[in-house]
């Protein structure tokens, strides 16, 4: 194994298809000063604060925005909808951003971001909001995807260890901000005004905005990368991979919305089977793109990435903490409003211990691994407490347990805070310079898509419980209109639901403990005993992808350009 952390990535026999013996030129690092490095990053930071704030700022308005709608069946694609395009779009818009620069697709995101966040507060029905909160999500995860692609990239040398930590901390704090600022809006306003705080000409964008423009290195401090044409786009990966992840997704979304059983029935195996072989299909054509069309197209979803064992191990953990992290977003303040009888504003405070310990451990993992390499030590330690943590919430059962609860989700937000953090620190020791930003999006992807099922599939769970107590207690209008005319439901009734809401958090904790164990064995597989490290990172050369010194050709037609 080489010494170097950035060429320690490519394991013996595993050469890519454009490498050469060829000596390659090397590319300096940024030479961006410190106070521009910084104040760039408040402005990015501030942009992929407000996106993942979005995947989650409606966990607790949800149960007003279905009164509203008079829909609990439905509502759930509120949430789901952001969380699919998304899922949908990192992975599109780091390759985007090859094509057309970082700081032009950065902006593109906040655009589109912006205006659907506008246009979501003046929804005038459940289908109109769904399509607004979809466009939304295409905004979101460019801030999201770009942020973990720019910051490593213009990051000074000295600086790049505390780069998933800062990362880690916006994620995870942020994510479990969501519905406490959720619940603040819908409690003392309406549930508008959980969108309309993001409006184009609100503080927060525009000073974001503001600062990322006038903070942007000059060229002369920015790293020389390659850079691609419109026609080198892999428009195929990029198709395959939407389907792919969408698919499944809704597969399990619409086996709960349903009140019968549908695993056997079409409406649930068709897209999911779909799903699956786009998958297949995903994984086909990226294998011929790097075996055979490499001087074409420029991989979506490169998966040379996948045959260094710590990068596939720390993609697994990530896929699969993921799932219960969205799960107890959104599971938990439904059954605090619903079991525990806590307002909108009383559910999104009860997440506060997560966001404490979320931001608590990114900044513990950026920490230990600033000089030495123990990230798979630390993905492991923070697995095994999202496992922890789930597996102790089954025993939360009525309001009594509030206060264990409490508890029990600070163990849940310092295993994901940990892994967060580690995961992102990982590409940059991990990857080679020329696929760290599609690795960044490939991550933020497999993130997404594990919460994405994890709120599909708690639909699953609190569609099942209701059709076992409701049945002959409560009729599908007054499910529907819980959230205004429930004053008037019996106390055998409130029973019903309390049960029902009540199992069903139970059984959600139950599948999120299973797969956070799941994620504690494929993490295990990810251990290597030599290991690449920041020192030897710095001291490594930024390659510039398949450049012949010798004959001084371009990349099969490709531009070796400056990110800007």
């Amino acid at each position: 194994m080489e010494k170097s952390g950035a060429q320690s990535t490519r394991p013996e026999g595993n050469t890519p298809p454009d490498s050469d013996s060829s000596p390659r030129p090397v590319m300096k690092g940024p030479a961006i000063p410190l106070w521009r490095f910084w104040l760039l990053s408040v402005g990015v930071c501030l942009g992929l604060f407000l996106s993942m704030i979005d995947s989650t700022i409606v966990a607790t308005s949800l149960y007003s925005i279905g009164a509203e709608f008079d829909t609990v069946d439905s509502v759930n694609w509120v949430a789901l909808a952001y969380t699919l395009a998304y899922l949908g779009c990192a992975v599109t818009f780091a390759s985007f951003s090859d094509v057309i620069g970082r700081r032009n697709a950065f902006v593109v995101a906040y655009v589109i971001f912006f205006c659907f966040s506008l246009a979501c507060g003046f929804a005038q029905n459940l289908p109109q909001l769904i399509a607004f909160r979809a466009f939304q999500g295409i905004g979101g995860s460019g801030l999201y995807s770009l942020t973990m692609i720019i910051l490593p990239e213009v990051c000074p040398h000295q600086l790049r260890q505390y780069i998933g930590s800062i990362i880690g901390i916006v994620i995870a704090g942020s994510g479990a901000l969501g519905p406490v600022l959720g619940g603040l809006l819908t409690h003392y306003g309406r549930w508008r005004w959980v969108f309309w705080t993001n409006r184009a000409s609100g503080p927060i964008g525009f000073v974001s905005l503001t600062i990322f423009l006038s903070t942007w290195p000059k060229a002369d401090q920015l790293p020389t990368i390659q850079r691609h044409s419109g026609k080198d786009f892999d428009y195929a990966g990029s198709v395959l991979v939407i389907a792919a992840s969408v698919l499944v997704v809704y597969a399990f979304q619409i086996a709960g919305e349903v009140t019968e059983s549908v695993w056997g029935n079409a409406v649930f195996i068709a897209p999911f089977v779909a799903g699956v072989v786009g998958w297949i299909a995903l994984l086909t054509w990226e294998h011929v793109v790097e075996t055979r069309l490499d001087h074409r197209f420029a991989p979506a979803f490169p998966i040379s990435l996948f045959r260094n064992r710590a990068y596939a191990a720390g993609a697994a953990s990530t896929l699969f903490l993921g799932y219960p992290y969205l799960l107890l977003i959104y599971l938990f303040p439904l059954r605090a409003q619903v079991v525990s009888g806590k307002s909108a504003l009383g559910a999104g405070i009860m997440l506060l211990p997560m966001l404490g310990t979320s931001a608590l451990g990114s900044a513990i993992s950026g920490k230990i691994n600033s000089k030495k390499n123990v990230l798979w030590e630390t993905l492991l330690v923070g697995a095994c407490l999202m496992t922890l943590g789930s597996g102790l919430l089954t025993t939360v059962s009525g309001a009594k347990d509030d206060s264990k609860a409490l508890g029990f989700l600070a163990f849940s937000g310092l295993g994901f805070g940990l892994s967060t953090a580690a995961a992102t620190i990982l590409v940059t020791v991990e990857a080679p310079p020329r696929q760290q930003a599609v690795a960044q999006g490939i991550l933020a992807q497999l993130r997404v898509l594990g919460g994405s099922l994890g709120i599909s599939t708690s639909t699953i769970f609190v569609h099942a419980e209701a059709k076992r107590y409701f049945a002959g207690i409560l009729t599908e209008r007054e499910r529907a209109t819980l959230g205004r005319d429930g004053y008037t439901l019996s106390s055998e009734q409130w029973e019903a639901i309390h049960l029902a809401y009540s199992e069903s958090f139970r059984k959600g904790m139950v599948a999120a403990a299973a797969v956070s164990g799941a994620a504690v064995l494929l993490t295990l597989g990810g251990y290597q005993r030599r290991r690449g490290g920041f020192e030897d990172q710095r001291q490594a050369p930024m390659e510039v992808d398949g450049s012949n010194e010798t004959s001084g050709a371009s990349t099969r037609g490709r531009d070796v350009a400056r990110i800007a």
